[in-house]
């Protein structure tokens, strides 16, 4: 090379290491046009050298993995016309505002400035008032752009492309004068920019490409949208329009070539082709007795995924010629998934329906099909994979969760080196699919909740060495021992609920998720697990593991959110390595045999939700010093040997979240904590929340809870459950009447103490208990009749105190048994086989209103937005296939 070389283009050149100040590179001092786009740099700063080329004209330095500020020299580069120094988010790059007005005030040619996840935070937005009037293309994504983004932009005379998506804290208003823009590409997707509809479809006719996602919207606007006869590309997803989609408005953009109107709460059906149409080419919507247009033939993407739409998928949609992209996941639609005729289908995705009947032969035929996902539906039949062999193209495949029977005959000479993902789960197979070991660059693979009874083949631990990431096995009949695992990038590893044995495997330190429980798993947990230093959720629990729980957890304090041993048998204390900027969310170490006292690092666990420690040998004081953790809601300590008293709060707001807390069967003595009472905030409004689960995507928080003298164990905790155990101790003085206030309080349990005084009135203000137990302590008067407001209490004891008078009659009272009352001599009146005397009439519910019905047909009752649900009936319905088991007895209090 010359110093009379003009241009260079590297774009994608497979270059690697660091470009020094030295390099010859900078010798090329006629260069105008710079291309070194796509390599790796390996993260070194962009060099100030780069502003010696007084007379370049386009640089790109794009996602080549450049990081750290953007030199001020690039300023100096006043021919510039286009610069493009996009990054990966993990470069670190940035540029502040000072650089940025540089690069404003002295490049005045520029064109096209793109500058894709560039951090950006700290520029302020009125900066961009100054930019070149040249401007053509300016592309801010995933900047961190915050503040309010000036209107005049808008009106740049040149500007046609203009990208601010995923800014998330960017505002400002769309401007409402009348003048016409030259805009083709817009897209504000992800930001708070408030969007004048009429204005936008009135002074924009030029735009082809228009992405709205995620912008706040409810309600109707579609109707301007039939000013935009250029759209090509059109994206509203993710809004809230919850109406039925307007047909005629989509169907008459003759240009429309990609819709997306996935997740907006769409309701409704598709239109029909219309019979007494001489063309067979109209659409007629029959919820509204109309023509809505033509078959939109030039479509090539179509995302309706995430809305309400029922009906059936229309014969019309499989006759797009050019129809590439199709994803109606997550709808209610329903009857038979329909013949596609479209050879140039690559993706279908039609998961998450009420879809039933055969998989159809025209899919086998789809020869250019990559990505083909029908799971969770009521598809029937059975399968024989080998069909699937003639979609070369194939590269994601999900069958899981239908009714469907697979079988794997004549697949021994199949090859599958494109196949990337595979989700069989509950596909009723019975062996593992020996075809797998002819796919060589498999990510996903996903067999659960099958009739696999084997051991793991080697084959299969050898399976995709440095491609597979996701592996799921659970819930099969797995046995033996599992061998070494091999896998580099492996980073989801689940093998639930089988019946493995031997020494617990340990997979590459690239691992973030391990779910191992509920196997038979022997012997200490090995020393290698030190060296997941990624790990976030480790769930062994329900295994034979014994030993002490190493040291190293501080190794993966920064990563670690679920630690779970619960049910096994480790002995020894609890690490006190806790570390500072920790964010464990959930510690179970419940049911192994654990001594000594808490740990005083669990302080450090700011984000900490969940802390159950029961069933084991902790000899400790109440842990007071828990109530200032901001995030906790759980907290079991019950079975263990805690002694003492519980003393008055040291914070003025203790334990404000706490909505589940079992102390049972400990040795605390001394009055009822009044003060922690009076501060339980999520007990007093927890309907406030909403219903949610605790856990996130790969993890559902579980508790157990003595309820009726079982231990129940729920598979998923609502965070509206709330319940307080302080049974089987030794408890003394009077219930505090702020106990009444806990409005949101579904059980109360304070049996088996040395209790005395009366039962509250104020406890008929609990208006969503369940369940009330106050048996065995020395409780005296009579039962306030105001407990015959509490409509939802099934389980009432206060047998064997001191209680006298007649019972209470009415409402739920009239369903209690004597074992309720007995051991109480002066109790009298029915259920009793003892009569009140004539002074001594049993009090009636009298006015008191009848509420919501009781369903005698559960067990247990459980509240969604005032809905009554059976919990303990043992599952809820949250998605459109198979129940989500909620609650399992798990023994005897």
């Amino acid at each position: 090379m010359t110093g009379h070389v003009i241009g260079l283009n590297l774009g994608y050149g497979g270059l690697q290491g660091n470009i020094h100040s030295n390099s010859s590179l900078f010798s090329l001092g006629h260069l105008k046009r710079l291309d070194l786009s796509f390599n790796d740099f390996r993260g070194s700063p962009i060099s100030s050298k780069f502003g010696g080329f007084v007379s370049m004209t386009h640089l790109d330095l794009s996602y080549s993995n450049f990081s750290g500020p953007i030199p001020s020299e690039i300023s100096h580069l006043s021919t510039l016309v286009s610069l493009n120094l996009s990054q990966d988010p993990l470069s670190n790059m940035r540029l502040d505002t000072l650089n940025f007005n540089r690069i404003v005030q002295n490049l005045t040619n520029l064109r096209e400035l793109v500058l894709n996840e560039v951090d950006m935070s700290s520029v302020i937005p009125d900066s961009f008032k100054n930019l070149s009037s040249s401007l053509e293309t300016l592309e801010l994504p995933l900047c961190n752009l915050q503040g309010k983004f000036p209107e005049s932009i808008f009106h740049r005379p040149n500007l046609r492309l203009l990208d601010l998506g995923y800014n998330y804290n960017l505002t400002g208003y769309f401007p409402e004068s009348n003048w016409s823009s030259p805009l083709e590409m817009l897209d504000l997707s992800h930001t708070r920019i408030s969007v004048d509809w009429h204005h936008l479809t009135r002074n924009f006719k030029s735009l082809r490409n228009l992405s709205l996602s995620n912008c706040s919207f409810v309600g109707s606007y579609l109707a301007f949208l039939g000013n935009l006869t250029q759209i090509m590309r059109l994206d509203l997803s993710s809004n809230n329009f919850g109406v039925q989609i307007p047909w005629s408005f989509f169907l008459n953009l003759e240009s429309l070539v990609s819709l997306n109107l996935g997740g907006n709460n769409y309701v409704g059906q598709f239109p029909e082709v219309y019979s007494n149409s001489t063309s067979n080419s109209s659409l007629y919507d029959f919820s509204k007795q109309q023509l809505v247009g033509h078959i939109p033939r030039q479509l090539i993407t179509l995302f309706l995924d995430g809305n309400q739409l029922n009906g059936t998928i229309p014969s019309w949609l499989g006759s797009l010629p050019s129809l590439e992209y199709l994803n109606l996941r997550s709808n209610q639609l329903s009857g038979n998934i329909i013949e596609f005729q479209s050879r140039s289908l690559s993706w279908l995705d039609l998961r998450n329906n009420k879809l039933d009947g055969l998989i159809p032969r025209s899919i086998y035929e789809l020869e250019n099909l990559q990505y083909l996902g029908l799971s969770s539906n009521n598809l029937s039949g059975t399968v024989e994979f080998e069909k699937f062999s003639k979609l070369q193209s194939l590269r994601w495949l999900n069958l899981s969760f239908n009714h469907l029977s697979l079988s794997f005959n004549h697949l021994r000479n199949n090859t599958w080196p494109q196949l990337e993902l595979l989700e069989l789960s509950s596909c009723n197979i019975s062996e593992f699919p020996y075809f797998l070991r002819a796919a060589p660059n498999l990510h996903t693979l996903s067999l659960s909740h099958n009739r696999i009874q084997a051991n793991i083949p080697k084959w299969l631990l050898d399976l995709g060495k440095d491609s597979l990431g996701y592996l799921d096995l659970s819930h099969n009949s797995l046995n033996g021992t599992v061998g070494p695992l091999r896998w580099k990038n492996l980073y989801y590893l689940d093998l639930r609920n089988n019946s493995l044995q031997g020494e617990l495997p340990i997979p590459s330190p690239s691992t973030s998720y391990i779910f191992i429980s509920n196997n038979q798993f022997t012997g200490e947990i090995p020393p290698t697990i030190c060296s997941l230093s990624s790990l976030q959720i480790l769930d062994l629990s329900n295994n034979k593991l014994s030993g002490k729980i190493h040291q190293c957890i501080e190794n993966f304090s920064q990563s670690l959110s679920v630690l779970n041993l619960r049910n096994n048998q480790f002995h020894g204390v609890i690490p006190d390595t806790f570390s500072e900027g920790n964010v464990l969310r959930n510690l179970d170490l419940n049911g192994n045999q654990l001594e000594g006292s808490l740990p005083q690092s669990l302080l450090t666990c700011r984000e900490l939700e969940v802390l159950d420690l029961g069933n084991n040998k902790i000899e400790d004081t109440f842990p007071n010093w828990l109530e200032s953790l901001p995030k906790l809601q759980v907290l079991i300590l019950r079975s263990n040997k805690f002694s003492g008293e519980i003393c008055f709060p040291k914070t003025k707001f203790p334990f404000q979240k706490l909505h589940i807390i079992d102390l049972s069967n400990n040795r605390f003595s001394g009055l009822l904590p009044t003060k922690y009472f009076e501060n339980l905030m999520a007990m007093i409004n927890s309907q406030e929340h909403g219903l949610k689960y605790m856990g996130g995507r790969y993890y559902q928080d579980t508790v157990a809870v003595a309820i009726k003298g079982n231990v129940i164990e729920m598979e998923k905790i609502l965070t509206v459950f709330t319940t307080i155990d302080f049974s089987n101790n030794t408890f003394r003085g009077e219930i505090p009447n702020v106990i009444g206030k806990l409005k949101s309080l579904k059980g109360l349990n304070f049996s088996h103490n040395e209790l005395t005084g009366t039962i509250p009135p104020s406890f008929g203000g609990l208006s969503n208990l369940e369940w009330l137990d106050l048996s065995s302590n020395r409780l005296v008067g009579d039962i306030p009749m105001q407990l015959t407001s509490l409509t939802y209490l099934e389980k009432f004891n206060v047998s064997e105190n001191r209680l006298v008078g007649s019972i209470p009659q009415g409402k739920q009272f009239d369903t209690f048994e004597n074992d309720s009352y007995s051991g109480n001599v002066g109790l009298c009146g029915i259920p009793l086989a003892k009569t009140c005397g004539p002074h001594q009439s049993p009090p009636q519910d009298g006015d008191l209103e009848h509420e919501n019905g009781f369903n005698w047909k559960v067990l247990l009752m459980g509240y969604a937005s005032g809905v009554v649900i059976g919990i303990s009936v043992g599952y809820l319905v949250l998605s459109n296939r198979t129940p989500d088991w909620l609650v399992k007895v798990a023994g005897k209090k």
